[in-house]
């Protein structure tokens, strides 16, 4: 094969969703409709709790800092797909594909951090009650918010500066439908064990350690509640933490999917679905999650689309 230098390459090609012009349409609108309830339901989220008082507490700012998240990982993947669908061109550039490997690996990070600052909210709620408003103040939530941030940050750089070092061969299809991190380093020609080092060591230690977090906090959480001995305030507690749980589920059984079949299969079938239901699904349900098993939410969204109704008498 004909070997690039590390700048040499110009662009790589999407070719993860091939499709016949007979569906074209329809994969077009598929994937639209998609990211416009993503887009809209988590726009929703973020005016319900900046809007409404009674959703200023630490567990819905941290619920609207997931929405925006969400709004940033899918607005770094859709929108290029639907392009490429529209324009019948599935290439992208060198510089974009690193920018999207980047840009998903710093949100993608920062929800898995996010879930597990949630989960610690949820703990100090419950089984420090009393102590809970003094913990979590504002100051407290905006340096949990930065510093995932930052930690996100940090991870994504050093896959994607590493990424910089590698050489690839000309005429890259990358079976995927955005520039996904695996799928970009399969494609190299210089070689790769140090970045495929970093996926199975870094990667795996910063998203375990959340995991750990999120699991530890359940476990206390838990064994709190089943000291309450009347059965409405177990479940009043288990009610606080249901669209957590439900969130935790998603995001990280999709990412173990992901990670299983990148690890034990070459099927680019299932790599897609798997990275589909990770990256695209959980960022459009998160919405509908939160606001059906939240009464405050559902209120709150409620006052938000429907003032004139609600209001009158």
């Amino acid at each position: 094969m004909e070997i690039s230098n590390q700048s040499g390459i110009y662009e790589f090609f999407l070719t993860g969703l091939t499709y016949s012009p007979a569906i074209e349409s329809f994969i077009f609108s598929l994937f639209l409709s998609i990211y416009f309830v993503t887009i809209f339901g988590n726009i929703l989220i973020i005016l319900a709790v900046r809007l409404d008082y009674h959703l200023h507490t630490p567990m819905y700012f941290f619920i609207a800092n997931l929405s925006f998240t969400d709004i940033c990982i899918s607005t770094t993947i859709i929108p290029k797909m639907l392009l490429n669908i529209e324009t019948q061109n599935q290439s992208i550039t060198y510089t974009g594909c690193l920018s999207q490997v980047c840009f998903v690996l710093i949100f993608g990070g920062l929800e898995s951090c996010l879930l597990a600052v949630m989960a610690y909210d949820r703990y100090l709620a419950i089984v420090h009650p009393l102590r809970y408003t003094v913990i979590m103040n504002p100051c407290l939530c905006v340096l949990l918010v930065l510093l995932s941030l930052f930690i996100s940050t940090i991870n994504a750089l050093l896959h994607s500066l590493m990424l910089l070092k590698l050489s690839f061969c000309k005429d890259q299809n990358i079976l995927h439908f955005f520039c996904e991190l695996v799928q970009v380093i399969k494609h190299a020609c210089s070689d790769t064990f140090i970045n495929t080092l970093l996926i199975y060591t870094v990667t795996s230690v910063f998203a375990g350690v959340p995991l750990a977090g999120i699991i530890f906090s359940y476990i206390q959480i838990v064994s709190s509640i089943l000291k309450i001995s009347s059965v409405q305030g177990r479940n009043k507690a288990f009610s606080t933490c249901g669209s957590h749980l439900s969130v935790v589920s998603l995001f990280y059984g999709t990412a173990f999917g992901v990670y299983m079949s990148s690890a034990v299969s070459d099927s680019s079938v299932k790599n897609i679905v798997f990275s589909m239901m990770y990256i695209v699904v959980p960022q459009m349900l998160n919405p509908f999650i939160y606001s059906l098993r939240n009464r405050e939410m559902k209120q709150a969204m409620r006052h938000l689309l429907f003032p004139v109704v609600l209001s009158s008498p």
